[in-house]
C-alpha cells in the first residue's frame, strides 16, 4: 500500500503559501518529514489526517480517496498531533479504554486484550492506573502512541513527537516507532535531525511549503561528501564570513566558534574538510533554497 500525494497546495489569508505543489509517494516504513518550524509540516500532516482541506491537489491511501472519503481514512489512521490533549484526572487505563470504544472496539474482552497489549508495547502497563496528570512528558507521548495504534491503523502520523524529551525517553520512543514502522506507513514530522537519522529509511527536507530535497538519509549525505568545510574563527569575524561564504551552520565548542561552509573547493587557507553528516545536508538545503 502507498500514500500518494499529488500537487497539494494550501494558502492562508490569500498570501501565505503553507503548501506549494507537494508531490510525494510514501511506502510502508518510516518516512521522515524534516524542516524548521513554519515549514508547512503540520499543515501537511493535518491535511493528510483530514483535519483541513487543501486548495487543490489529491491524496490517496491505496484505494481510499482521502479528500473525498474522510470517514474511510479515519478508520485506518493513527494520529499523534504536535499538541496532544488529555484528561488529567483519568487513568491511562480508563482513557485508553474510552478511546478504544470510540474506535469501535466494543467487545469488552477484545478491548481488554488490545488495551493491555498496547500498554505493554509502550512500557506503560505498570503505571496504567496512574492519572495522566502524574505522567512525565515522555510517558504522555508514549500514551499518545498507544491511542494512535488503536484499531490496527494502516497509516500512522506523528507530529514533532520527541520535542522536549530527555535522551532516555527519546530512545524509548525511537524503539516504539521503529517497531511500528515495520508493519505500516509511519510519517514522522520533525525539526530534529537525529529523529530522521535514527529512524527513517526515506526522508524529505521541507521549508516554506515546498519540498526541497528527497531521498534516503544515506544517499543525501553521500551527495554532500567533499563539499563541507570547517574552520575555527573569532566571533567578531562571523559577519565577514557570512558575507563571503555559504556558512550553513555555526556552533560553540570548548568556547570556540566553529563554522561549517558549503563549497566545492577549499574556501581559503585554514579551512579543513569534514565528513558530511545529515545535519550538514539539512542546513545546506535550507540555506541554499
Amino acid at each position: 500500500m502507498q500514500l500518494q500525494i499529488r500537487n497539494l497546495s494550501k494558502t492562508y489569508r490569500g498570501t501565505l503559501k503553507a503548501l506549494e505543489n507537494i508531490h510525494l509517494t510514501i511506502d510502508k516504513g518510516m518516512f521522515g518529514l524534516l524542516g524548521p518550524n513554519g515549514a508547512g509540516k503540520s499543515t501537511l500532516m493535518r491535511t493528510i489526517a483530514t483535519l483541513q482541506d487543501p486548495d487543490s491537489g489529491s491524496i490517496h491511501l491505496g484505494d481510499i480517496d482521502v479528500l473525498n472519503q474522510k470517514a474511510a481514512l479515519r478508520k485506518v489512521l493513527g494520529y499523534l498531533p504536535q499538541d496532544f490533549g488529555f484528561y488529567p484526572r483519568v487513568t491511562a487505563l480508563d482513557l485508553l479504554h474510552h478511546f478504544a470504544v470510540l474506535k469501535g472496539i466494543t467487545d469488552r474482552a477484545e478491548r481488554n486484550d488490545i488495551v493491555d497489549a498496547l500498554l505493554q508495547q509502550t512500557n506503560l502497563y505498570e503505571t496504567r492506573r496512574r492519572n495522566l496528570s502524574e505522567y512525565s512528558g515522555g510517558m504522555r507521548q508514549r500514551f499518545g502512541i498507544a491511542q494512535a495504534l488503536l484499531g490496527n491503523p494502516r497509516l500512522v502520523i506523528v507530529d514533532e513527537p520527541t520535542a522536549g524529551l530527555d535522551p532516555m525517553e527519546r530512545n524509548r520512543f525511537y524503539n516504539i516507532l521503529s517497531e511500528i514502522g515495520e508493519q505500516v506507513i509511519v510519517i514522522l514530522s520533525t525539526h530534529i535531525v537525529e529523529d530522521v537519522r535514527t529512524l527513517c529509511n526515506k526522508m524529505v527536507v521541507m521549508n516554506k511549503g515546498r519540498i526541497l530535497l528527497e531521498g534516503t538519509p544515506a544517499k543525501t549525505v553521500e551527495a554532500f561528501q567533499g563539499r563541507i568545510w570547517r574552520k575555527v574563527i573569532e566571533k567578531t569575524a562571523l559577519k565577514q564570513y557570512m558575507e563571503q561564504f555559504k556558512v550553513i551552520s555555526q556552533y560553540i565548542s570548548e568556547g570556540k566558534l566553529i563554522i561549517h561552509v558549503l563549497s566545492d573547493d577549499r574556501p581559503e587557507e585554514g579551512f579543513d574538510p569534514v565528513t558530511a553528516g545529515l545535519e550538514d545536508v539539512y542546513f545546506s538545503t535550507i540555506a541554499t533554497n
